[in-house]
């Protein structure tokens, strides 16, 4: 009688599958993170034919929403609270650097409370640039 020996397997683990499965992740994110916005104030800007983009050193965000709200780099301040923070980022600012402020104003808003708010930049010789939509054709 002849005894035969089995012969040993050794375990193994197919990972063809696995290479699939990640691509499909790492297509997942890519998507996903081109979709997501950084956490930004929700401003609805006016159209422009002649919009270009800036390019500048120091940059002072100031939105105002269509409920009257002010919104000096994400945070809430009241309109005579303007003038005094931005003289103050003006004192703080070294003298090669340049400031600008950005205005983000809702298309909503009556005219005289953007002037009013570039009549302070005005004021404090800060320069105000307005944001606008370039407008499709």
């Amino acid at each position: 009688m002849k005894i035969e020996r089995r012969k040993s397997r050794a375990a193994e683990v197919y990972t063809a599958s696995l290479n699939d499965i990640m691509f499909f992740l790492l297509l997942f994110f890519l998507i996903i993170s081109t979709m997501v916005t950084p956490a930004t104030i929700r401003v609805l800007l006016p159209k422009s034919k002649t919009t270009d983009d800036a390019v500048i050193k120091k940059q002072i965000n100031l939105a105002i929403t269509a409920d009257h709200k002010y919104f000096l780099d994400k945070t809430e301040i009241s309109f005579s609270e303007i003038e005094p923070r931005l003289t103050k980022i003006m004192a703080s600012k070294s003298k090669n650097e340049e400031a600008l402020v950005l205005l983000q104003a809702d298309k909503s808003l009556n005219l005289q409370e953007v002037i009013d708010v570039i009549d302070i930049g005005n004021k404090l010789d800060v320069k105000v640039v307005l944001f606008t939509k370039k407008s499709e054709k």
